[in-house]
């Protein structure tokens, strides 16, 4: 079963735990056993896995980013000026899998899943597939 979700994003840079709406989309499809696939299609958002419990686990995730790829750079040529931005998710992908046991996500104890806006705000959509197996 293929659903998609819609993400608003309201900074240039975020991080959305968008756990719960994978839960339901799970739950709605009655799978008990097989996989998950979170999917980002955007060039400028991805998908990752990471610490939900303390929040200070995005802000430094992001200003790590932001580091490594400053929103400027004098030897970016892309048009748009947001190449920071393509680099990122390159750098945290645009999907994840993860595994279904007895209808519940397979997640370490302080996991959580998260959309990950480079290039907010906007309207943003994810795509879940649940597969049994």
């Amino acid at each position: 079963m293929l659903k998609r979700i819609s993400v608003k994003t309201s900074k240039r840079d975020e991080m959305i735990d968008i756990t719960r709406e994978i839960k339901v989309a799970i739950h709605e499809a009655k799978i008990e056993q097989g996989v998950v696939m979170v999917y980002s299609a955007h060039t400028t958002a991805g998908i990752t896995i990471n610490e939900n419990a303390d929040p200070d686990v995005k802000h430094d995730m992001l200003m790590r980013l932001d580091e490594v790829y400053p929103w400027e750079h004098p030897k970016y040529r892309h048009a748009e000026g947001n190449s920071a931005s393509h680099l990122k998710t390159s750098t945290v992908g645009a999907s994840q899998i993860i595994i279904i046991e007895e209808g519940d996500l397979v997640l370490g104890t302080w996991q959580g899943i998260y959309f990950c806006e480079f290039d907010g705000p906007r309207n943003r959509t994810v795509y879940i597939k649940t597969m049994e197996g």
